[in-house]
Order: structure tokens, then C-alpha cells, then sequence
């Protein structure tokens, strides 16, 4: 028989909400994300530049035994799977393999943003999707530092505990 009006529309209904869609459109980096880390303004460029060595030096690199020169001794830590202090933080990351050469800075940046005493680095992340861990998709991730004294002396980002 006939379907009717109303039953077509539950269908069409049912049918939408069992397709998956994409709720977002992928986060990505600059094709070259050092240029970021530069302003025209002397002091920014000059925090700018401790951000990016933290990134690539200790992040990527692994070149914890250079921490010093960016990082103050108190480092004061808002994530919060890592202690405050340098000591602190050398020794969450500090067993990590070290990287040879590092050269440039490789993660996807998307932002770098510094105003004050503050830099902001703004970069894509790759996540499993929970329902299928075949798959993944993008979000962002933040690292913001209090540069003192061209050191990072402050930081903070989203993580949140496991």
C-alpha cells in the first residue's frame, strides 16, 4: 500500500540519523609553522622564539639536558600529570629517545600567538575515534607560556587527568 506523509518523514529521519557525518572540518598546520614564531615586535619575537625552542629543542626533540636555557628553575606547571620546577617536567619527558638533529620544527602549527609575556602555540592533534579506533580525527591542542627573563617560567594546556 501507500505509505503515508508521516511515515515517509520517520523514514527519511531514521535513515539520517543512522549515517555518520562529519561534524568538522580538519585541523592542520602551516606548511612551514617556524614563521610563525617571529614579530615585528622585539620583545614578542623574542618570546616567540623561547616558545619555539621549547618545541622543538625539548618537545620534539628531546634535548632535555638544554632545558636551562629554556626554562626558569620554578616552572610552574598547570598540567596536571606534571609537577612544577624544571626537575619536574625534565624528568616527565626526560626519558624520551633524543633526537640526533633537529633541525626544524615539525608539528602542525596552526597559531602563535604573543602578547605581553604570555606566547600561546595553537596546533593540530590526531585523536582515535572513540567509537572505532580504526579511525581518527583532528582537534586542536594549546601550550601557553609566561616568558620571564627569556625563560618559560609559567605553563598551561588542556590536559586533564586520565
Amino acid at each position: 500500500g501507500a505509505m503515508t506523509q508521516q511515515a515517509r518523514w520517520f523514514m527519511v529521519v531514521a535513515l539520517l540519523a543512522a549515517v555518520p557525518t562529519l561534524a568538522q572540518e580538519p585541523v592542520t598546520g602551516v606548511p612551514n609553522p617556524e614563521s610563525l614564531f617571529t614579530d615585528a615586535n622585539p620583545k614578542l619575537n623574542a618570546n616567540k622564539q623561547v616558545a619555539l625552542h621549547i618545541m622543538k629543542d625539548l618537545l620534539q626533540c628531546n634535548h632535555w639536558n638544554e632545558a636551562e636555557k629554556w626554562l626558569t628553575a620554578r616552572y610552574l606547571q598547570h598540567n596536571p600529570l606534571v609537577a612544577s620546577g624544571r626537575d619536574g617536567v625534565v624528568k616527565f619527558f626526560g626519558t624520551r629517545p633524543r633526537t640526533a638533529t633537529c633541525d626544524r620544527l615539525t608539528a602542525p602549527v596552526v597559531a602563535v600567538l604573543a602578547d605581553g609575556d604570555l606566547v600561546t602555540v595553537v596546533i593540530a592533534r590526531e585523536y582515535k575515534e572513540p567509537k572505532d579506533a580504526s579511525r581518527t580525527y583532528t582537534s586542536t591542542w594549546f601550550d601557553m607560556w609566561r616568558i620571564v627573563g627569556g625563560k618559560a617560567d609559567e605553563h598551561w594546556d588542556p590536559q586533564t587527568k586520565q
